[in-house]
């Protein structure tokens, strides 16, 4: 297989929000139980996805757009899904999905019909480490995947059949 360019990194990255919304007509039960022993429900999944593109794009991806430093910083990721999780818990599930979708839609639209130089130019972000949208998805597209796939195995072990 060659390798992936660019373009279809973005389109891959972007096909996670037609996915995320084609599970919103499953039962408000499906959305809410966990999709796996000592796992995150559905919605506490979207939920974790939704705050890492919201925090990417306010410190990454919108600073560059604005010619601005990269703010973005290696994180406790487990504090960041923990406050992810509690999150959860304040919004519905449609409100979820539209959350998701917009930061997801945002963050897409800054690496749509950028050039490659563009792409992968590197910025210092705030650890002084390296940000690149091509980094990023490189770093994200596999964690996508990883959630897909546990989404799926939940949904045929619920036997539930997405309208």
């Amino acid at each position: 297989m060659a390798p992936k360019t660019n373009a279809q990194r973005v389109s891959e990255f972007e096909s996670f929000i037609t996915y995320i919304k084609s599970l919103e007509s499953l039962d408000k039960a499906v959305w809410e139980s966990p999709v796996g022993d000592g796992k995150w429900s559905l919605k506490e999944l979207v939920c974790h996805l939704m705050r890492w593109d919201q925090y990417f794009y306010g410190e990454a991806f919108a600073k560059v757009k604005e010619g601005q430093p990269v703010t973005a910083k290696h994180l406790n990721f487990n504090e960041f899904n923990a406050r992810a999780i509690q999150y959860a818990q304040t919004v519905t599930v449609q409100e979820a999905i539209q959350q998701f979708v917009h930061y997801r839609s945002l963050i897409v639209a800054e690496m749509t019909g950028i050039s490659e130089e563009d792409f992968l130019r590197t910025h210092k972000d705030g650890d002084g480490k390296t940000f690149s949208y091509r980094g990023h998805l490189r770093g994200f597209l596999p964690h996508d995947k990883h959630h897909k796939k546990q989404i799926e195995q939940y949904i045929q072990s619920r036997a539930v059949t997405k309208s």
